[in-house]
């Protein structure tokens, strides 16, 4: 079994095959808590990529079932494309000899009946698919891309052709969409102003003061069942014995045993307790004198090295801090939106709400009674 710390967002222990298992371990409170990935000398292992790429032919006909969904909705909207945003083509470099024209800015890559479809238009409908289709080459998505730009182009013009862009339902829809651009141009505007070079920097020492640095230490480990054969692998390194090769031989951690024992380096509260304690109560090169005892079964821990868990630079948490002033810039800008508007809200049926009742005051104490005079 691996007894590697496992943290969300791809970093899994060695023996990966042992995840889920060493996930409910970790949630349990067992021998790794899953607080911090262990690393072997300070470079996390992270879960390699196992699925299958779809063979080359079947990748058009994937994307193009990925497109439809879009197609639908274009199509019962009845809205076209026409609001193309310029997307600069990077300057093209001029020939020594003579300046070659210009390149577009915003090339046209389709026409339809006369009806011009340009490269924002595959830039646009690109950013709205799932991610790991915006992952792929442009080269393998853009035929299909083109072919539904041209489909939904042909369905909106036929709607249009067919009076649809003055029915209620259409201008209905377009104010509700246009209202949402607007809200985010805004949001992103907001954000773009307070999101300061100063603001980060506070953020980031704020966030630095929140998770100080903590000692970590790297060690290796023998796990067999029986005290006694604890004991006997003790004697075995007193008398010369290689840790490394003992653990290979006898550990039952067959993950860490792969590696000499090895679990990298971790903090204190990664470990369950008995274990923490030891390690942390050894100096580097040093090997545990008596086998130490978790629910796992008895441990030979050999400590290498210790050091001061190095702080992420401002680079390395930059995205997880914007994200966080974000958020905060938009509840405080909704805040400050409130604050200035007057809002009335009404029930489904359209009545008045029901006024909530003052809370009752606390009541007073009543004074003492007075002692009686003799």
């Amino acid at each position: 079994m691996s007894y590697r710390a496992v943290a969300t967002g791809g970093l899994a222990p060695r023996g990966s095959a042992m995840l889920n298992p060493l996930r409910n371990r970790a949630r349990s409170g067992g021998w790794l808590r899953g607080r911090r990935p262990c690393e072997t000398d300070g470079v996390p292992r992270a879960v390699p990529l196992v699925a299958k790429h779809p063979p080359e032919g079947n990748r058009h006909a994937m994307v193009q079932r990925v497109f439809r969904t879009a197609l639908l909705s274009v199509a019962a909207c009845g809205i076209a494309l026409a609001a193309h945003a310029q997307t600069p083509a990077p300057a093209t470099p001029a020939p020594a000899a003579a300046a070659a024209p210009a390149a577009p800015a915003d090339p046209v890559v389709a026409r339809v009946n006369g009806e011009e479809l340009h490269k924002s238009d595959v830039t646009r409908m690109v950013s709205q698919l799932p991610p790991q289709v915006q992952q792929m080459p442009i080269e393998m998505i853009y035929p299909a891309v083109i072919d539904q730009l041209v489909s939904g182009k042909l369905v909106s013009s036929a709607g249009y052709k067919a009076g649809l862009a003055d029915s209620p339902e259409v201008k209905d829809e377009i104010k509700r969409a246009e209202e949402r651009g607007v809200q985010r141009a805004f949001i992103q505007k907001e954000i773009k102003a307070r999101v300061t070079p100063e603001a980060l920097q506070k953020a980031y020492q704020d966030y630095l003061k929140e998770n100080p640095a903590q000692e970590e230490v790297k060690a290796a480990h023998i796990l067999v069942e029986k005290e006694e054969e604890a004991k006997a692998i003790i004697a075995q390194l007193k008398k010369g014995g290689d840790f490394a090769k003992l653990a290979k031989e006898k550990s039952k951690d067959a993950a860490a045993a792969a590696q000499g024992g090895d679990l990298g380096y971790f903090t204190k509260d990664a470990m369950v307790e008995p274990f923490a304690n030891a390690a942390f109560s050894m100096k580097p090169g040093e090997v545990s004198k008596e086998p130490v005892k978790t629910q796992f079964g008895y441990h030979i821990i050999k400590v290498e090295d210790r050091r001061t868990q190095p702080q992420p630079t401002l680079d390395e948490v930059k995205p997880q801090l914007e994200q966080t002033l974000s958020k905060d810039i938009v509840t405080a800008l909704v805040e400050e939106l409130r604050g200035k508007a007057k809002v009335e809200t009404f029930q489904l049926d359209g009545s008045p709400m029901p006024k909530e009742e003052p809370a009752a005051a606390p009541a007073t104490p009543a004074a003492p009674a007075e002692p009686a005079k003799k």
